[in-house]
């Protein structure tokens, strides 16, 4: 079974432009690659799960979501991290839909495609619906702190919290070293 880390994508991989949509505007924040190297030789491996609402509110066009997803993986590639997937849910946050966090269903979905191990496996987001999402489907959270305050949450706290991605990677390489002696 493979250990994951679940990864938000606006605010946690890359600056959230708010509804992008134009693939050249995609900007990653600091110490993302070098976070994503230090899991990645932990034995980590990666999916994005991403709500993007501006799909039915026709602000995101499906064709560049897509493309900024391609480019995002290129980029990896080329730095020498692969992303197993980008999962998707395409609703208004009034749906209650289960694919949308704070559901499981993208991270479900992950779990079952990718035979993940959930006992090893992480979720990381900018959100409190991202943390929540992970312990809905029972793998632990870190919250990235820069989008909105956890403090007023009305969802259970975060294993971690964490200022910067290069924090948040060397916690969860300590944990799982922890786990593993």
């Amino acid at each position: 079974m493979r250990k994951v880390v679940f990864f938000d994508r606006d605010g946690t991989l890359i600056y959230d432009k708010i509804y992008l949509n134009d693939p050249q505007q995609i900007e990653y924040l600091p110490g993302v690659n070098e976070g994503l190297r230090l899991l990645r030789d932990q034995g980590f491996e990666f999916v994005v799960v991403t709500n993007q609402s501006g799909v039915p509110r026709g602000l995101v066009d499906v064709e560049n979501l897509n493309e900024i997803h391609r480019i995002i993986r290129s980029d990896f590639a080329a730095a020498g991290i692969d992303i197993l997937g980008f999962y998707y849910a395409p609703f208004l946050v009034e749906s209650g839909h289960p694919m949308r966090k704070p559901g499981p269903g993208m991270l479900e979905a992950g779990i079952k495609d990718f035979n993940i191990d959930r006992q090893t496996s992480w979720m990381v987001g900018d959100r409190m619906t991202d943390v929540e999402a992970g312990h809905r489907a029972q793998v632990k959270s870190v919250f990235l702190h820069g989008t909105e305050d956890p403090e007023n949450s009305e969802f259970a706290p975060a294993e971690y919290y964490s200022h910067t991605f290069l924090d948040l990677s060397q916690y969860i390489c300590e944990q799982d070293q922890k786990r593993n002696s």
